[in-house]
């Protein structure tokens, strides 16, 4: 099996990232165009529309009907800003765009102020990743040195700069309208919604948010034409997606590959379970994903309609590996004590239940557990679940509800004996599951 590469395509670590290197495959050449042929706004965002491109940060709304939101009448400024605050656990997908192929996320953002009339972008840049973010910088001086920023870009009527912010390191603030409180300088916690961001965004103006993988596929559709791109995947469900693949897998990295590849096939293409173990469960999008055991995510296809089907989501295309040796109660417990650390308090569901969900799944984990737990751990989710300004709350609730749905006897068998319903062989040779944590 292999990949079908798009932003990816072409790359050769880090000797290709400069602005020489992508004009060579192609780059800059969709925007040249659509200023050549004073191309609509429309034309872009029906284009868009065509090609099916769901956005790539985790919740997969459709980019152009996204773009579409934004008023036309407006008078003043609009903005278009990335969001690059990648920190889910388990998502290393973004980072590898910025330090690999920074100027195709660049002439995304400035195709997307060009369909939508903005005077400036801004990528918000995870706070954890400041090479990511000085290279960003770099790609960009090259930009503006090409005429490609600033006032009249390649002698149009057309002007848009863009700036690069590096971020804080804060979960919460990969929310959009978190991000955009950070942006403006402020404690980033998210808003009330509506108002929505295409009405009330950053500095109070009309402002559209994508992911970097969003942005950086937008010049290739233009490219290559919105029914190709679709052609790439399947319907509902344009063209590749970057899926990061970690655990307990031979070959971990990143993987473009249509969308629709059935999982199997990716975990063939990240070289198969790690020491020939059996696949126990996998976490298809993201720590905030619920989880799949091995006997539905093996008959299933990687594509936002087919794992919502399963019962989980595609989310930011974070595919963690779990194998026969791992504790699910282990495995549970760490990642609610990420969400209680990261929750920001805002909202008292998410501020008191993450903290009663990790107490619970500590003491399970250390032979502390009650017969009562696992009642109280279902009541304690269903309670934060869609009670919180924005969704953390709901990521930290949906992995409780989709561990206890498939593993609750491995929880109960950890409540009445005290110790790990795995055997203790595969303990001692391979005992638990790295997630990563930036």
């Amino acid at each position: 099996m292999s990949e079908t590469k798009v932003i990816l395509a072409d790359l050769d670590g880090e000797r290709t990232w400069r602005m020489a290197d992508y004009v060579k495959r192609g780059g800059y050449e969709a925007l040249k165009k659509i200023i050549a042929d004073k191309t609509t706004p429309d034309e872009i965002i029906g284009l868009l529309k065509t090609s099916n491109l769901r956005g790539r940060g985790g919740a997969g709304f459709p980019t152009g009907l996204k773009w579409s939101f934004m008023p036309k009448a407006y008078v003043g400024p609009k903005y278009v800003v990335c969001n690059s605050d990648e920190g889910e656990p388990g998502t290393f997908k973004d980072r590898d765009i910025l330090r690999y192929n920074p100027h195709a996320v660049i002439e995304g953002m400035i195709i997307a102020g060009y369909a939508m009339g903005c005077v400036a972008g801004y990528n918000y840049i995870h706070g954890e990743i400041f090479a990511e973010y000085q290279r960003f910088e770099e790609a960009l001086e090259e930009a503006r040195a090409a005429g490609l920023l600033g006032q009249r870009i390649l002698g149009s009527e057309f002007s848009f700069d863009l700036f690069a912010h590096h971020g804080y390191g804060a979960y919460v603030c990969g929310e959009e309208t978190g991000l955009l409180e950070s942006l403006e300088g402020k404690k980033g916690q998210p808003r009330f919604k509506p108002p929505f961001p295409a009405s009330f965004g950053l500095y109070g103006k009309p402002t559209t948010i994508n992911n970097t993988e969003t942005f950086a596929v937008v010049p290739f559709i233009l490219r290559m034409g919105g029914e190709a791109f679709l052609a790439l995947g399947k319907p509902n469900n344009g063209g590749t997606k970057i899926f990061s693949v970690s655990g307990h897998v031979n070959r971990p990295g990143n993987y473009e590959v249509r969308l629709g590849t059935p999982f199997a096939e990716l975990l063939e293409m990240a070289g198969g379970m790690r020491g020939g173990r059996k696949l126990k469960a996998v976490i298809p999008g993201g720590s905030s994903a619920p989880v799949l055991p091995a006997s539905i995510i093996m008959d299933t296809t990687m594509d936002y309609d087919a794992i919502a089907k399963a019962g989980s989501m595609l989310g930011s295309g974070a595919v963690i590996v779990m194998d026969e040796s791992t504790c699910m109660v282990k495995a549970l417990e760490r990642l609610s004590y990420f969400y209680f650390e990261e929750s920001c308090g805002q909202c008292t569901p998410c501020r008191e239940g993450t903290g009663w969900m990790y107490r619970m799944m500590h003491r399970i984990e250390n032979g502390q557990g009650r017969a009562d737990d696992l009642a109280l751990l279902d009541n304690v989710a269903e309670n934060i679940m869609g009670r919180t300004i924005c969704a953390l709350g709901d990521a930290a609730a949906m992995p409780v509800r989709g561990f206890l749905k498939h593993y609750r006897d491995e929880f109960a068998y950890h409540i009445e004996h005290k110790r790990c319903l795995v055997p203790v062989e595969l303990q001692r040779e391979g005992s638990r599951i790295y997630v990563a944590q930036d």
